[in-house]
């Protein structure tokens, strides 16, 4: 996971202007000003950027950058179907 650690950190800088070296894989989203209408922008960007499908539902998940990228992984798993029972 750490890849899309790395890949959500530039996301999150692109998406609020924020200084890479500012954001780690522990950071909280709320102590780097992102709110909830920031999540629902940092969602969309995931999604645009990755091709994916995140529901709004896994907003609650959305608490650090590490997590962050935990919910991408299920979306890009669920994508490309891995995981899936047979």
């Amino acid at each position: 996971m750490v890849d899309l650690c790395a890949e959500v950190v530039k996301i999150v800088c692109g998406t609020f202007l924020l200084d890479p070296a500012d954001v780690h894989e522990d950071s909280l989203l709320e102590e780097l000003g992102v709110d909830s209408k920031g999540r629902v922008r940092l969602l969309a960007a995931l999604e645009v950027h990755h091709e994916v499908t995140i529901g709004l539902a896994r907003l609650d998940r959305f608490t650090d950058i590490a997590a962050v990228a935990g919910v991408l992984a299920d979306a890009l798993n669920e994508r490309t179907g891995a995981g899936r029972a047979s």
